[in-house]
């Protein structure tokens, strides 16, 4: 298992990784899930995968040299493409390729062909995209109204990036956002593990040095475990608790409801549930 977010802002894009591959509890690795394709001043992109670690291993490489046909032009690559999207149509093919070569294979030996790929960046004369991509190698694009994508073990961080992100929110504050996904990801499944990587790309450099490796003894990703854990007790601890006797609050909890009528108890084998 592993989880990956990306995230795309009017500023720029955020990348965060985990690095844990297991095969069971005592088979359990650290393979990098990110990797940056750049060439500075004409294109920068960031691909992040889950899934089967053999299957995303081969797309990687394969992308590298992965050509879609162009009619009588040169074929399309990821080194040459125009777009993000003919990027990412690139990297559908390069999947497609993996499933044709070893999804036979796989299937015979019980095994699903199984990856996700988040896939974003910005190309020279574009603005910045942000895609997933599928297993069958179709993929969504993130736009204003979602705009940021998660794969793997994406359930426990999910509910701070709802609450936080817009696509107005700075590069910064959203790295911190992302790192309290991942923390309470951790926090919850034992499947998910450290170190992690992390990159925030700014709009229309077309490059970024703004990456770090962060292992259990990195000092901000320490605060963070640190002080997530504390605040959110604080105010869970600030909360009312509820009362059962009937006495004046603030926020009562036996209120009467308009339209649903208390649970009733079944008393005897006469009785009616309806």
């Amino acid at each position: 298992m592993t989880y990956c977010v990306g995230i795309r802002l009017n500023a720029g894009l955020v990348f965060l990784s985990d690095s844990r591959t297991n095969a069971g509890v005592d088979a359990i690795s650290t393979f990098r899930k990110m990797i940056v394709y750049e060439k500075p001043g004409d294109r920068f992109m960031v691909l992040m995968s889950a899934g089967n670690l053999s299957i995303s291993q081969s797309v990687r490489e394969i992308l590298q040299v992965e050509k879609l046909p162009n009619g009588d032009e040169e074929p399309i690559t990821i080194w040459n493409a125009k777009s993000m999207f003919d990027a990412t149509r690139v990297l559908g093919a390069a999947v497609r390729r993996v499933y044709e070569q070893d999804g036979p294979s796989l299937k015979a030996a019980g095994i699903d062909f199984n990856c996700s790929m988040i896939f974003g960046g910005q190309i020279g004369g574009e603005a910045m995209r942000l895609f997933l991509v599928y297993s069958a190698g179709n993929f969504i694009e993130a736009t204003r109204e979602t705009c940021f994508f998660q794969i793997g073990e994406s359930k426990y961080g999910k509910p701070i990036l709802d609450r936080v992100l817009t696509p107005h929110t700075p590069l910064d504050e959203a790295a911190k956002c992302a790192l309290v996904s991942m923390d309470s990801t951790l926090k919850s499944n034992l499947s998910v593990g450290l170190p992690l990587d992390l990159l925030v790309y700014e709009a229309g450099q077309l490059k970024s040095d703004r990456i770090a490796v962060l292992d259990e003894h990195n000092p901000y990703f320490q605060m963070i475990h640190t002080t997530w854990g504390q605040r959110l007790r604080e105010v869970f601890e600030s909360i009312d608790d509820p009362q059962w006797d009937g006495a004046e609050a603030d926020h009562p909890l036996l209120a009467s409801s308009e339209r649903f009528e208390p649970m009733r108890k079944i008393a005897s084998p006469d009785e009616k549930i309806i």
